[in-house]
């Protein structure tokens, strides 16, 4: 395959890119770090190749076990519409399972009927928090962010929104506690003055696990940060010191949208990208 490479220095960097004849960038590699990456894996060998070229007729040659690295970096296969999940709505992990698995129809007449609560009312509750939620995040796209709902991942888990844009990447777990009074210490949620749960801990483990999996494709480091947002509720008091996990309440989020200086535009797409990519959550 017949690729031309052009160096581009703007910005503070430098890089050589490797374009098909009309023009169209198909990789580019960093003249200061040596790592490659590829945008088109039906070109990945032909790119690797000619760029890894270049690299080492530089006046300062780069290592050559940069050029070794981007190699091994792992692939996900071209996109295609059954493993796009831009497609997912807000709930749709929670929608999936009230179908497959829910009460039936006349169920549901004679609960509504008897007004006696089912072990589902929870799981509804959560479908409209996510979708509130949801909601809210979606506006943040005017201002450069990308928003992914319902991520599958590996034992019928689900992340429920992962938010993506200038100031990095934010894995945010959704809780409905509808009128109720919540209050968040420095590792600890209470819901009425009950029991202490796990959510902040929970919320850490979470955003860890998107980021390993983003860092697996992507060449930089994607610093992933949790986000609890409550959803309805009467009070949300919040008396953590050394809090590490971001709390809201849904109409909150938007204080993310300001947030910048931890990825350009094109490292915004190149997360972008991996996280929309069913494939890549699927041992997560």
């Amino acid at each position: 395959m017949e690729l031309r490479v052009t160096r581009w220095k703007r910005y503070g960097r430098d890089r050589l890119y490797a374009n098909l004849p009309d023009g169209t960038a198909v990789g580019w590699a960093d003249v200061m770090t040596g790592d490659i990456t590829v945008l088109r894996v039906e070109c990945r060998d032909d790119v690797i190749a000619v760029l890894t070229r270049h690299l080492q007729n530089l006046t300062e040659p780069v290592p050559p076990d940069r050029a070794l690295e981007a190699q091994a970096r792992p692939l996900l296969p071209p996109l295609t519409p059954a493993d796009d999940l831009a497609v997912n709505p807000p709930g749709q992990s929670i929608r999936d399972l009230l179908d497959e698995s829910g009460p039936r129809f006349m169920e549901r007449v004679v609960s509504r009927l008897l007004r006696r609560p089912t072990e589902w009312d929870s799981w509804r509750k959560g479908l409209v928090g996510e979708r509130r939620v949801g909601s809210e995040l979606n506006r943040l796209g005017r201002h450069g962010w990308r928003v992914l709902h319902s991520i599958p991942l590996a034992n019928k888990v689900d992340i429920d929104h992962l938010l993506i844009g200038p100031g990095g990447v934010f894995s945010i777990n959704t809780k409905c506690h509808d009128k109720r009074v919540v209050w968040v210490g420095d590792d600890s949620v209470k819901v009425d003055h009950g029991k202490p749960s796990p959510y902040a801990r929970k919320s850490r483990a979470e955003a860890q696990r998107v980021g390993r999996v983003l860092e697996r494709y992507c060449d930089f480091p994607v610093p992933v940060e949790p986000v609890l947002v409550f959803v309805g509720v009467a009070e949300l008091k919040v008396v953590a010191t050394q809090l590490s996990v971001r709390v809201y309440q849904e109409r909150q989020v938007a204080a993310l949208a300001p947030l910048s200086g931890v990825f350009t535009a094109g490292q915004v797409e190149q997360v972008y990208s991996v996280a929309r990519h069913r494939q890549a959550w699927a041992h997560a």
